[in-house]
């Protein structure tokens, strides 16, 4: 008897570039090899205590039941109030929020509403891999616009991004921090960006959950606050995973205008309840309370980053890019002429340091690696040291 056929959806999709390298990593562990990890995008911080605090409250009051399926009124305010005090937008909590499990379903939930079998979605790349999965399984095609490294920094030439659209272009992907290249646009940059989506009538969908990780003098600026019209075409991601180390508790939002909101919910309610009603409460808290806890950490990942630049300094054949945000750095090493694939592979295997090869993100990223600096301490320490080592011997 022949197995039952897969479907032709499932069938497009391919394991993200960290399961790979984590089903390799088992391997190695397995034999015993002691394996320094600079690849996963965790932040190795607690929740801190006062959002603790508040989902042990919850608990103890009972709140264990199904949540408001848009999400708890108490938190679409905490995130209303946010978005005004932090970007200056005005969103409606009753219509215009949406509680989602995590980033990740509220990228899933955009698709599902606006691609139609055939849809173009325009992403730069380098870009995050998990994003084409979700785009096939709507049935759109990711249409991949290059970027390049000019003065030691990720840029998307807006001619390059004019010549990607096309009759079927329906949406442009954008991701401020940008993972993996850990460029921050600039408002000039957002702007010729908008003023193609506005130009094409293009939906944007705007991934902003590295928003408060940010270096030196850059700031995130989200595009839906260049103007009306931009807010009109515009659906914010976020979630609370890396601002407040909340990975595990996988809670995000969605804000867009009515008629989107109202879309996105549709699809939310035939495919989730939503975050538990007590991990809410302690998202309002979250967002709603005292944010010294969010300054401590990108104080930290500041040190972090210089502990990164300063172990790889002077490495023949290794240059830092120097992030704007987030917590990965991107190692330009095309000088080596060593596929990147090959070069993490060598440094795993050779020198127990796990990192990410900037092929895994598209063709732009060939010859650099990703390096994550969202864990420190000794696993931080020993593996630049490994990855210093390592680069050095080839």
């Amino acid at each position: 008897m022949s197995e039952p056929a897969l479907s032709a959806r499932v069938q497009q999709l391919r394991p993200t570039a960290v399961n790979r390298i984590l089903a390799e990593v088992r391997e190695l562990q397995g034999q015993g090899r002691q394996l320094y990890s600079l690849m996963r995008g965790e932040p190795d911080f607690r929740t801190p205590a006062h959002i603790v605090e508040a989902a042990e409250k919850a608990l103890r009051a009972g709140r264990t039941t199904y949540p408001d399926n848009r999400g708890e009124i108490k938190l679409r305010d905490a995130v209303a109030a946010k978005l005004e005090r932090e970007q200056g937008l005005r969103y409606d909590p009753a219509t215009e929020i949406l509680v989602t499990t995590g980033a990740t379903f509220g990228i899933h939930d955009a698709l599902m509403s606006l691609i139609n079998e055939g849809d173009e979605v325009l992403l730069p790349e380098p870009v995050y891999d998990a994003y084409l999965s979700p785009i096939l399984l709507a049935g759109g095609v990711p249409k991949q616009v290059p970027a390049s490294i000019v003065d030691g920094r990720f840029t998307w030439n807006p001619r390059d991004l004019e010549a990607a659209c096309g009759p079927r272009t329906k949406l442009l992907l954008l991701n401020t921090p940008w993972n993996p290249t850990g460029t921050v646009f600039t408002r000039g940059e957002l702007e010729a960006i908008g003023e193609l989506a506005l130009r094409h009538n293009l939906i944007l969908l705007s991934d902003e959950i590295y928003e408060a990780i940010t270096y030196g003098a850059a700031r995130h600026l989200s595009p839906a606050a260049l103007g009306r019209e931009l807010r009109e075409r515009t659906i914010i991601l976020n979630s609370l995973s890396k601002t407040y180390a909340m990975t595990g508790w996988r809670v995000g939002y969605c804000a867009a205008n009515a008629r989107l909101t109202q879309a996105m919910f549709l699809v939310l309610q035939q495919s989730s309840r939503g975050p538990a009603t007590f991990i809410q409460d302690a998202a309002a808290a979250a967002l709603a309370g005292p944010q010294d806890c969010v300054d401590a950490m990108r104080v930290e990942y500041t040190a972090r980053l210089a502990q990164l630049t300063e172990a790889l300094d002077g490495v023949a054949g290794c240059r830092v890019l120097q992030p704007e945000g987030g917590f990965f750095a991107m190692l330009d090493t095309r000088v080596l002429q060593v596929p990147s694939d090959d070069l993490r592979r060598r440094l795993m295997r050779d020198n127990g340091v796990v990192t990410v090869n900037g092929s895994a993100y598209g063709p732009s990223g060939e010859g650099t690696l990703r390096v994550s600096f969202a864990s420190g301490g000794d696993n931080l320490s020993k593996g630049l040291a490994a990855l210093r080592q390592g680069l050095a011997e080839i």
